[in-house]
């Protein structure tokens, strides 16, 4: 649902830093002339565009557009959906005017993704479907209670540079209060039809909300913005907009957050399910199939899922057995893990050294990915930690997009809670998956082409993102950044996390794993430790599916690849593949195909 993939996107942490200016391209235009059938074509997905941003403010405040930054949106409204459900079936009926054949080749793919989205958006939104989601509006990994603290704070993406962006920001404050209330209302049809969130998700939500409620006003992140006032701001204007803050906090926000707090702990938790898969759930094994498909944009079933996953971990294993015996390691896999896990050798010793620990990994790259990469995007990368307040629950690193024009960098959000739990040969790997060129490079070069249609710049799917990112890590070999073993052994250990997951999360929603059995898996194939493995199998368990996409886009990328090196020979040029996997945003990965396909027979 689009309420859910705006609070992804928006909670997603990463990395970064600037890439160099003599890289500094623009995505090139599309070489096609469009035709009048295109242009037409165009209308419907301007329309659309415009349509979309009205419905669903917060996507256009993520690009820099203001028209409605006084409004969060009306989510999870029966009007809400009903007003999307009819833009989907008006687009479809819109195309049916369109002939396709008389599309030149670019537009052809924008009008095949354009219909699957709205088909696809129409699937969502049938009674089925939303009978079993829409009555669990908020887990620990998805919700406003975790998105909105930050967007609200003055570090995230809501600008706060004027009077009236502090004031639209007071405005914004009443919607999130009348979301929250009406997320409860949900969460009750839930209970009323039998369909449940999970004790452990519920009780990791209450705690959210516990840590925020004990901050004062002071602390609290929705009064940050008071802490930095831009300079110009009028004496009078800083004091009645302190005042407002402080009592929108005192009598609004905080009060509905303890609502939601008061109801989850003391109604819904008590009849919450045990049983954390989603096929002990009423109509789980069907939503989870339907979610598969959805995430994977592949017809792919939970079984073969889970042998795959077995197969990856076996290949990766081997893998790891040959770099323990090259760097000297006597023991067995097992305990070449806890080797990694324990030394202090592979620990941050603050969060400044894990930070610069970044920065300098990101000049290393920086050096080399013209090597890789014809087009690079105009806007920087911003290294940052999580706030401590969310840091507990967030994954390793994520990533928030920035702004096309560049105004806002992209951002990397990285987790230095419990830093004696974490380790630092995966850090290059970190860095390429949610940095350069992994997310902030698919993300920006689709941004900042201007020639794409909206729904292609601003778009996109799990598979193909998640893909992308997790393709990228593997580049650290072509550009020399896996020389030393530990690096390269932490590479492996995050492919092995991918592969993991489709072992797990299938394992988690299809064949009745417990958490417990779960983390136990990870901790045997892996050197991760505990909180993180507890952190990623309460992820799984929170967004079911999600965490498939990684490697089954990663490994259709890599086929890819391999098919048009074999079919081109010497005609092969890596940089002009990677242009074309990404020069016209996140494609379903059968399109993706398709359009691969095709550049190979023109290249030849």
């Amino acid at each position: 649902m689009k309420s859910r993939k705006i609070i992804w996107l928006a909670t997603a942490a990463l990395i970064g830093i600037s890439s160099p200016a003599a890289f500094a391209q623009s995505p090139a235009p599309m070489a096609e002339a469009s035709t009048a059938e295109g242009q037409k074509l165009k209308a419907i997905f301007a329309a659309d565009d415009e349509a979309q941003l009205k419905r669903n403010p917060l996507g256009a405040l993520f690009r820099g557009d203001m028209r409605y930054a006084d409004r969060l949106g009306d989510f999870i409204s029966d009007e809400y959906f009903a007003n999307e459900r009819k833009a989907a079936e008006d687009n479809i009926a819109a195309l049916g005017n369109i002939e396709r054949a008389k599309l030149n080749a670019t537009d052809q793919i924008a009008y095949d993704v354009f219909k699957q989205n709205q088909n696809d958006a129409l699937k969502g939104l049938s009674k089925e479907i939303m009978d079993l989601t829409v009555v669990r509006p908020v887990n620990h990994f998805f919700g406003f209670h975790t998105f909105y603290p930050t967007f609200a704070s003055g570090q995230g993406a809501a600008p706060f540079k004027t009077v009236q962006d502090y004031e639209n920001n007071l405005k914004r404050h009443k919607d999130y209060i009348t979301l929250t209330d009406r997320s409860i209302d949900r969460f009750r049809q839930g209970m009323a039809s039998g369909v449940f969130e999970t004790k452990m998700t519920i009780t990791n939500v209450v705690d959210q909300l516990n840590t925020q409620l004990a901050q004062s006003t002071e602390e609290s992140p929705y009064y940050g913005p008071i802490k930095k006032f831009p300079e110009g701001f009028s004496d009078a204007d800083k004091a009645r907009l302190t005042a407002e803050y402080r009592e929108m906090i005192v009598k609004g926000l905080y009060p509905v957050n303890a609502r939601l707090r008061d109801f989850l702990r003391d109604s819904y938790l008590p009849l919450a399910r045990e049983q954390v898969g989603l096929s002990a759930m009423k109509g789980g094994e069907g939503l989870y199939q339907y979610m598969i498909e959805q995430t994977t944009t592949l017809p792919m079933k939970a079984d073969e899922i889970h042998k795959l996953g077995l197969s990856e971990v076996g290949r990766i294993k081997t893998g790891m057995e040959t770099i323990k015996a090259d760097v000297g390691f006597k023991g067995s896999l097992a305990e070449f893990f806890e080797h990694l896990r324990t030394d202090p050798k592979f620990k941050a010793a603050s969060r400044e050294a894990l930070t610069q620990g970044y920065y300098d990994i990101g000049k290393k790259v920086d050096a080399v990915i013209g090597q890789q990469f014809k087009v690079i995007p105009k806007a920087p990368l911003e290294i940052k930690p999580y706030e401590e307040f969310r840091e507990k629950y967030e994954a390793g690193g994520s990533y928030q997009n920035g702004t096309p024009d560049g105004k806002r960098p992209g951002t990397f959000y990285f987790n230095a809670y419990d830093l004696p739990s974490r380790t630092t040969p995966g850090m290059t790997t970190l860095y390429l998956h949610e940095g350069a060129p992994g997310h902030h490079f698919q993300i920006m070069l689709a941004q900042e082409n201007t020639s794409l249609p909206a729904f292609m710049r601003f778009g996109g799917n799990t598979a193909y993102v998640e893909g992308w990112a997790l393709y990228s890590e593997t580049l650290g070999y072509e550009m020399g950044l896996f020389k030393d073993p530990y690096q390269r052994f932490g590479t492996l250990s995050d492919e092995m996390l991918r592969a993991m997951r489709l072992v797990v999360d299938t394992g988690l929603h299809s064949k009745g794993w417990t958490r417990e059995q779960a983390i136990e898996y990870m901790l045997a194939n892996s050197d991760m430790g505990k909180t993180d493995a507890t952190a990623e199998v309460e992820r799984y368990i929170a967004i079911p599916s999600q965490a498939l996409a990684y490697k089954i886009g990663a490994l259709t990328i890599q086929r890819l690849k391999a098919k048009a090196q074999k079919a081109l020979g010497k005609k092969f040029d890596v940089r002009e593949f990677h242009n074309q996997v990404l020069n016209t945003g996140a494609l379903p990965l059968t399109v993706l195909e398709k359009k691969i396909d095709g550049w190979i027979a023109a290249s030849k």
